[in-house]
């Protein structure tokens, strides 16, 4: 059963700051509290008390709390009233729809002088023929029963006619307890019939009875298995049905035997959910032939190039950029690569053997790619490396038979053969001759000149 416990309690007193031992006023409804306690200890100082909608079947540990001015136990299982002697300050008492057949269980209030207001609407001892008299007469305090207000004349009426309500009281009262112990007898027997009954359809499910049924489980597992759900599920639907459309009396048992029904199928359907997501089958990486499958769970971006120059494979995976490297487990076969990341596994068969033990794996820090760079099984040297080295020693001006390498000194022009103006030379004559504009036009001129063979330099023209 539940009961109310420290942390239920602390998570209500909220706007106590979750303080308890100071604490005024305090709801606890709708809870499914089944037993009341600890209360009376941990919180003395309490006025006021919210329980209504819960399972609770007895009015017990609140006969401490000396400052409790209003209790409401309404939608409650209690048959009783009693246990509240203790409650000094309490004005008002909320019963409404309980299980109250014991009517004379009132006098108990009498202790409670302050007691201005009671809710006895709902409960069975409210259909007693002359029960608000009684209650009148028996509570003097009283000054509203059940959202009416008790005039001085209807109080001096019912204490007039006390005694003979009083007799009636009690045998309708005797009638009432002697129905409600065949009740309880009913609802043992009906615990007893599910539970036989449950026991029974474990059993079966288990099957113990059947040997039939386990080797064609053995057999047929995954179409069995679909079958069983469906017939659960048809009988789980039928069992409901009869169980919702079942005549019941309403009492304390009924209630409670629904609501842990209801709980029972809740927890149920959440296990099966649990099992669902447990029962997953792992991924199939490698078939029961040895083929090796290509997979992507992580959904991944990549690519897959073939560097011929460097005779070797290189894949591009594109991790998540913010994933941690730890959480990636790279491993290279020689006809496939095998990438975890996070556990959910990327593989991708080769279209050539390679060597794992001298692949690498790189992590850009930029973009968080997973570069792994994977060396060719088979060492093959190409005519485009011989290429490489001729252009790097094409200043020798020897003469290359092949067209590409011919066409790479082309390139290289002869400086002798350059048609455009040499840039640094440029440069050179203006620091020779920058010393102005004015010097700039003579120095020019002269240059020209020396430039033509058969000029001679006249000092006097």
């Amino acid at each position: 059963f539940l009961s109310v416990t420290e942390d239920l309690v602390r998570r209500r007193a909220e706007h106590n700051d979750c303080e308890i031992f100071s604490l005024e006023e305090i709801s606890l409804h709708q809870q499914e509290i089944e037993k009341l306690e600890y209360l009376d200890k941990w919180c003395r100082d309490l006025k006021i008390l919210y329980l209504q909608n819960n399972l609770i079947p007895k009015i017990e540990n609140v006969g401490k709390l000396k400052k409790l001015e209003y209790l409401n136990v309404a939608l409650n299982n209690i048959e009783r009233i009693e246990n509240l002697e203790g409650c000094e300050e309490l004005k008002k008492l909320d019963l409404t729809a309980n299980f109250i057949g014991e009517l004379s269980s009132i006098e108990t209030l009498k202790y409670n002088i302050h007691l201005n207001e009671l809710f006895l609407v709902g409960n069975p001892c409210t259909e007693f023929e002359g029960y608000r008299q009684y209650v009148v007469a028996t509570l003097h305090q009283l000054k509203c029963l059940d959202s009416k207000e008790i005039e001085r004349s209807e109080r001096i009426q019912a204490l007039q006619n006390y005694p003979e309500v009083k007799q009636k009281i009690r045998e309708q009262e005797r009638a009432y307890l002697l129905k409600r112990a065949r009740e309880k007898e009913e609802a043992q027997r009906r615990l007893q019939e599910r539970k036989d009954k449950k026991e029974k359809q474990m059993k079966s499910k288990l099957g113990f009875d059947s040997p039939e049924s386990l080797q064609n489980k053995e057999n047929h597992q995954a179409e069995g298995d679909r079958e069983q759900e469906k017939w659960r599920t048809a009988e789980d639907d039928e069992e409901d049905r009869r169980f919702w459309e079942e005549p019941t009396p309403y009492t304390p048992e009924t209630r409670l035997e629904t609501h842990r029904y209801i709980e029972e199928k809740r927890r149920a359907k959440d296990n099966t959910r649990e099992s669902k997501k447990r029962e997953k089958p792992p991924r199939t990486l490698v078939t029961a032939e040895g083929k090796v499958l290509n997979v992507n769970v992580p959904k991944l971006h990549f690519s897959l190039k073939d560097d011929e120059e460097n005779n070797q494979i290189i894949l591009d995976l594109a991790v998540y950029r913010h994933l941690d490297t730890s959480l990636l487990d790279v491993d290279v076969q020689p006809t496939y690569i095998r990438v975890l990341v996070k556990g959910k596994p990327f593989q991708l068969v080769l279209p050539e053997e390679v060597k794992p033990d001298i692949s690498s794996a790189k992590r850009s820090q930029t973009t968080g790619h997973l570069v792994v760079s994977m060396p060719k099984a088979k060492e093959i040297i190409l005519a485009k490396q011989k290429v490489s080295t001729s252009v790097k020693h094409s200043d020798c001006n020897t003469p290359q038979k092949n067209a590409r390498s011919a066409q790479v000194e082309k390139l290289e022009v002869d400086p002798s053969k350059y048609s455009f103006p040499d840039v640094t030379k440029i440069i050179q004559e203006k620091e020779r001759i920058g010393q102005g504009p004015i010097r700039l036009q003579p120095e020019k001129i002269t240059e020209t000149k020396k430039s033509y063979v058969d000029f001679e330099n006249d000092e006097d023209v």
